[in-house]
């Protein structure tokens, strides 16, 4: 490892041709970046407004897209539906109530990208019609629209959750194998304190700290801190095993002889080495933040009404009622966790043995 960042460059080669070679991890990547797209744009592609409630349609089933009408003329259309009964909120269609599907209509104003004031979305049918493809929740909202803002809560949690703790965990155990000494001991000791409470309970009592009527903002700000105070820890341990054997290197003892500063020799030369484990590591536990704020959210302890998650989408399900009569409620925001979850976990997988410096150069052992 003398010449560090030559290593780099040739294990980054290898590492993306292994990586490219992956079907199954590649998949997983571009699901991701489809899901993340679909949350970026999500005020476009919803159809209407994150709480905008119908009173005339509570628990209304998905909506079929029809391609032909009785007239002959062929095109995506939906009909429109009345209340056949009340009692059971039973819906049917009435034939002659067809509605075509409109392609960038006007609907609720939002910002684009959270910057350019909108009011165009993707598609829609003409007012006072609807379309809810997965269907409405009790409040008459729009489960697909509800799902693509929920994504906005629902993954960045996982993002920022993570590049908050594995920068807490990076310097930390940086810190600890690098200088040594009494910062070893105090940092070690601290780490093995917050490892040894249940990080359930841990972070049920932090969240059970903050206010009850804490605006959902914060309540998403407070869950993040949450979830990165209680992940940073194990990540600070690895490092500093990494650390301790790093700090003996060649390249590292000439950089000393230098006369660097060691902040510069750690953060320029010591922390960079780490990084392949570091990706790998983040990417298989962005999937656990994700889960985390969905559990508080199921709970009711999370992100709270109106604003939308897939966790508090799935809180709908604790109703026995929902899950027998309505099960498209608990089938969008499932779907979308079971599938988030398995995306990361297959790039996550891909990345792993990628970086894996015993594999060869087709991707074997």
């Amino acid at each position: 490892m003398s010449d560090p960042a030559g290593v780099r460059v040739v294990t980054g080669g290898r590492a993306w041709r292994a990586l490219a070679a992956n079907r199954v991890a590649m998949a997983g990547a571009a699901l991701l970046a489809l899901l993340y797209a679909l949350a970026l744009l999500a005020p476009f592609l919803a159809p209407y407004g994150e709480n905008d409630i119908d009173r005339a349609r509570f628990c209304h089933p998905p909506t079929t897209v029809h391609w032909r009408s009785v007239t002959g003329r062929f095109g995506p259309f939906v009909r429109a539906t009345r209340v056949a009964d009340p009692a059971a909120l039973r819906y049917v269609e009435v034939p002659a109530g067809e509605l075509p599907l409109r392609w960038f209509v006007r609907g609720a104003p939002y910002r684009l990208l959270g910057l350019v004031p909108c009011e165009r979305h993707l598609f829609g049918v003409a007012a006072p019609g609807r379309v809810l493809l997965l269907g409405a929740d009790p409040l008459g909202r729009c489960e697909l629209t509800r799902l693509l803002y929920g994504a906005q809560v629902s993954l960045t949690v996982g993002l920022v959750g993570i590049l908050i703790s594995f920068t807490l965990g990076m310097l930390f155990g940086g810190i600890a194998g690098y200088w040594g000494g009494i910062a070893d001991v105090l940092m070690m000791r601290g780490t093995e304190v917050l490892l040894s409470v249940p990080a359930l309970y841990l972070v049920l009592a932090l969240r059970g700290a903050f206010p009850v009527d804490m605006p959902s903002r914060r309540v998403y700000l407070g869950i993040v801190a949450i979830l990165a105070l209680v992940g940073w820890a194990g990540l600070a341990r690895v490092i500093r095993g990494m650390v301790l054997a790093i700090r003996g290197a060649d390249y590292v003892l000439a950089a000393e002889a230098l006369g660097m500063s060691r902040w510069r020799v750690l953060v320029r030369h010591i922390l960079p080495n780490t990084l392949s484990f570091v990706i790998v590591a983040a990417t298989v536990a962005v999937p656990g933040y994700i889960l985390g704020e969905v559990f508080l959210s199921f709970l009711g302890m999370g992100v709270q009404e109106p604003a939308a998650s897939w966790g508090n989408m799935l809180q709908q399900s604790r109703n026995l009622d929902v899950m027998v009569n309505y099960p498209w409620m608990l089938f969008a925001p499932a779907a979308a966790i079971f599938v988030t979850v398995l995306a990361f976990n297959f790039f996550g997988d891909g990345l792993r043995d990628a970086l894996d410096p015993r594999q060869g150069p087709g991707g074997n052992r």
